[in-house]
Order: C-alpha cells, then structure tokens, then sequence
C-alpha cells in the first residue's frame, strides 16, 4: 500500500511511495522528512525515525510536464471518497453521466462513484431521463492532487493544512 506521499525539492508532489521505500529514502538522505506521524516512530539499533507521512527529496528532479491526472476507476472513487453520487452512501462502481452507448467516455468529468443500486437504477439512460439528480459535479483533479487524494482516508487527516485539497 502506498501510503506516504514524496515531494519534490520544489515541495511539488511527485507521487506516493511504500512506507518502506519512504524509510530507506530518508536514511541513504536522498529525502527528508516534512510531516510524520504524530505518536509513531520506526526503531531499530541505531535508527530513531518518525513515521513519514510526507517526505521532501533533498535534490530537485525534473520531471516531464503532466497537463491532466491520468483517468482510472480508483481515481474517480477516490476523487469522490467512495460516495455515491446519487444518493450519498457508500460507493463500489463508477458510473457514466453520459453512458458509453451515448457517446460518453472515460473521463474525470463524464464518471462518478455510484453504489450498485443506483447504477443499475439509472442503468443505460443519463440521470434527467432516470429522473436521478447528482448530489455533486464530477470535476477533473490536477495531478497533484490526484497524488493527494490517493493517499486515502486514514492519511489525508494528518496531513499539514498546506497539503490540502478541496472537498
């Protein structure tokens, strides 16, 4: 699981990486720690090290400009923390405002989390001919906050109000 974001020397996002891979990186000091968990701590023999939540690499790294979050089910759950769109309860599908037989693709703004039973409700029709309203527009979210959100609930708590994302 992924579960510790990394941010360029900038304080960019870069992506999100193992706790694992998080620990090793800030021992062989190619990153250092910029918020750890507040009551947990890695030790062994001759390592004391708070639990990172958020490492920032000590050297710049250029990368490749991304315009858009690349499209993806989790994505849209996670955009949407697992909420239907329709009616507010847990989500486990992801359903096309516009369904594919219409037209409609695999995009940020065409795809909301939706619960099984209002997917098959709506099922091949758009929500004005279901008669269903959406609780909410679907948006697109920038990449780093995309990184952000994949981070999942038990993270996004903890993290410093400057690493926020909107709701």
């Amino acid at each position: 699981m992924r579960e510790t974001l990394v941010l360029n020397a900038s304080f960019e996002p870069l992506s999100t990486v193992t706790l694992r891979r998080a620990v090793v990186l800030v021992l062989q000091e190619k990153a250092v720690v910029e918020h750890a968990h507040p009551r947990l701590r890695v030790r062994a023999a001759t390592v004391d090290l708070p639990l990172p939540r958020v490492i920032r690499l000590s050297r710049y790294v250029r990368v490749p400009f991304r315009r858009q979050a690349p499209w993806s089910r989790r994505g849209v759950l996670v955009r949407d923390r697992h909420r239907c769109a329709y009616c507010g309860r847990r989500a486990t599908t992801v359903d096309h405002v516009v369904p594919r037989s219409h037209g409609g693709g695999d995009t940020w703004l065409n795809t909301v989390a939706s619960c099984a039973e209002d997917n098959h409700r709506k099922a091949d029709r758009t929500p004005e001919q279901a008669g269903m309203r959406l609780l909410r527009t679907p948006y697109e979210p920038s990449p780093s906050d995309a990184l952000v959100l994949a981070l999942g609930g038990v993270g996004r708590e903890s993290l410093p109000d400057w690493l926020a994302v909107p709701a």
